[in-house]
């Protein structure tokens, strides 16, 4: 397993909508590996295949097996609660996922990414969700999901498309953030 580069805005390639994997290949597989390696790296909770510049849809994330209600947590409550509870490792690799239901009732949380890293914002998403997608081991799932984990997929799922978090929040937001964040990126 190697580390990749995480792309980070303005880079193009952020806008770019994945396309479908048809062979779920050694590749393939190496490269999931890869991903949520290069996750865990930069301490995330999930990576799209399109954050390292790969045009395939893949994702990755681990939002742990927690043992406390998450619902409402803004991302520094729940890594306070992480710190007090522990939590157990749970990564998913998901091919070609596709939400097939969201619920009508939305949560706001804060959310960051790895793409804009030091940048957060509020974002509205729906508060559960219903995804399809094919394992590491060809298997079909379907999986039921809310809090943290809900946000996650939508917000992975996003990048497949070639949208950012910050394309969920007011211009003038998400202007000054990425103002901030490029200025800041080009002098590191």
């Amino acid at each position: 397993m190697s580390i990749k580069e995480i792309i980070k805005v303005p880079n193009p390639f952020l806008k770019v909508v994945a396309k479908p994997v048809i062979d779920i290949n050694q590749n393939v597989l190496v490269l999931l590996n890869d991903m949520l390696e290069t996750m865990y790296d930069a301490n995330g909770i999930g990576l799209a295949a399109t954050q390292i510049s790969t045009d395939k849809r893949l994702i990755v994330m681990d939002c742990g097996e927690v043992n406390f209600e998450t619902e409402g947590l803004s991302e520094e409550e729940y890594n306070k609660k992480i710190k007090e509870n522990g939590i157990k490792p749970f990564p998913i690799k998901m091919i070609n996922p596709r939400i097939v239901n969201l619920s009508d009732d939305l949560n706001e949380r804060e959310e960051g990414c790895l793409s804009i890293p030091g940048y957060n914002a509020n974002v509205k998403r729906p508060s559960s969700l219903k995804v399809e997608y094919t394992d590491e081991n060809k298997k079909n799932i379907t999986l039921e999901a809310d809090g943290l984990l809900a946000t996650c997929i939508q917000h992975e799922i996003d990048h497949l498309n070639g949208i950012l978090f910050i394309d969920h929040i007011s211009k003038l937001k998400r202007e000054m953030i990425l103002k901030k964040a490029i200025k800041e990126y080009s002098t590191n």
